[in-house]
């Protein structure tokens, strides 16, 4: 089933990749030109699943998890803080792929998200610029704290999240950050425990696009990065060389608007092997995602907030 879902074979838990369901009314692929409009097909032929049940059963590929992940995250739905944007419903099913992609469920299992605001800050990185010209950080919500949260999976394997679509910054595709665990203990936040998958959620180019010209969005002068051209995106698909072997993650985006704002259902498929991006929060060596330099005329990001680590280019 997973061959007919995608041109490349089905490979290593590192490479492969997970196919989102829900309703479609915006594939995911990237923010830049590319559309997939009433359900069509996201960038590179895939065809997203109509729910987690029937999902199409492959491994989500695992990538960095950047240098602005911050450990002691709150356990809680709702991430959003009174952050400005436009009101996201994200649901993520996390299914064991070495048992037939069963839901992952029980005591312990927890997946933690965390990404940009409206205008490319991170929390605890907020002297870091996000490139163009940008208005500086609202100062809305916990500096620390805002639009990062983990929630327990359901009896479905499924955690729900409140939050808003996020911005991008120079020189990444809109994305959301992931981390599924496993064996911890749930508080008010997540202590000990495996992490067994470290990924990110890439946004649909047309559908970037669309937010970018509306407030808050559009008040962040920053040209969209094409999914193409992001590093991350070329990190999943890079096989042995050969990046005609992968294809993008086609996540769904179910009907909405602005006002009344969207869902965003996805399907990650893990193996139960500790993540090769499951400790600390620092840059890969070199700095940023892959290295690099900040943005033009952009700071080099402040002091680290307690406890996290230096700021880097905002190359993730």
């Amino acid at each position: 089933m997973a061959e007919e879902a995608f041109r490349g074979p089905v490979l290593d838990r590192r490479r492969a990749i997970v196919l989102g369901g829900g309703a479609v009314a915006v594939g995911v692929a990237g923010c830049a030109g590319d559309t997939a409009e009433g359900g069509g097909t996201a960038a590179g032929g895939s065809t997203p699943s109509p729910g987690a049940t029937d999902q199409v059963c492959v491994l989500s590929p695992e990538v960095t998890e950047g240098p602005y992940h911050l450990d002691g995250m709150l356990v809680r739905e709702d991430i959003t803080e009174g952050k400005q944007g436009f009101p996201l419903e994200l649901a993520i099913t996390v299914v064991d792929f070495e048992n037939g992609c069963a839901p992952l469920t029980g005591e312990g299992v927890a997946v933690e998200i965390w990404h940009c605001d409206a205008w490319g800050y991170y929390s605890g990185y907020t002297d870091a610029s996000p490139g163009g010209e940008v208005p500086a950080e609202d100062g809305e919500g916990d500096e620390q704290s805002f639009l990062r949260g983990i929630q327990p999976v359901d009896e479905e394997g499924t955690a729900r999240f409140t939050t808003i679509v996020p911005g991008w910054y120079s020189p990444r595709v809109t994305h959301v950050h992931l981390k599924v665990h496993t064996e911890g203990e749930i508080d008010t936040t997540y202590e000990g425990g495996t992490t067994v998958h470290t990924g990110q959620l890439l946004f649909a180019d047309a559908f970037c696009a669309e937010v970018a010209e509306r407030e808050p969005y559009s008040e962040h002068v920053l040209e969209l990065t094409p999914v193409e051209e992001d590093q991350v995106f070329q990190e999943a698909q890079s096989v042995e060389g050969d990046p005609d072997s992968m294809v993008v993650t086609p996540v769904a985006v179910t009907e909405g608007t602005p006002e009344d704002g969207y869902t965003l259902t996805v399907v990650v498929g893990v193996t139960m092997d500790e993540s090769a991006g499951g400790g600390g929060g620092g840059a890969p060596e070199g700095g940023g995602e892959g290295g690099g330099t900040p943005p033009e005329g952009g700071p080099d990001g402040g002091s680290p907030p307690e406890g996290g680590t230096p700021p880097a280019p905002p190359e993730e």
